[in-house]
């Protein structure tokens, strides 16, 4: 079994995984770090590390429900459209942390 640590928004985790997955691993905790960095950068440093954790996972889920969608429309026949690459990219991921905000805003209160 293989054994390695990520960081991820600052914080280190050991994982396991199978033997000659941990490049596979550490590759895949570099997105969500991305994730956790860039909710970081929209004035969500003040999170605590579950907080940025979740909502690092909801970015990637959500990227994953544009993905599918996207191969869905490809398999029927339908033009994907091309991925977002314009300056309308960041205000869309405030607009998603601001959604994914009131979700774990409202779970605190339950």
């Amino acid at each position: 079994m293989g054994q390695v640590t990520v960081r991820v928004g600052g914080y280190s985790h050991p994982v396991s995984c199978e033997d000659g997955q941990e490049a596979h691993l550490v590759a895949l905790a570099g997105e969500v770090d991305k994730r956790v960095s860039s909710i970081k950068a929209m004035g969500g440093g003040q999170f605590n590390e579950a907080r940025l954790l979740l909502l690092g996972a909801l970015l990637l889920a959500d990227e994953v429900h544009d993905l599918k969608v996207a191969l869905a429309q490809a398999r029927a026949g339908q033009p994907v459209p091309p991925p977002a690459a314009d300056p309308r990219v960041a205000d869309r991921l405030a607009r998603i942390a601001d959604r994914i905000e009131g979700i774990a805003q409202t779970l605190d209160r339950t």
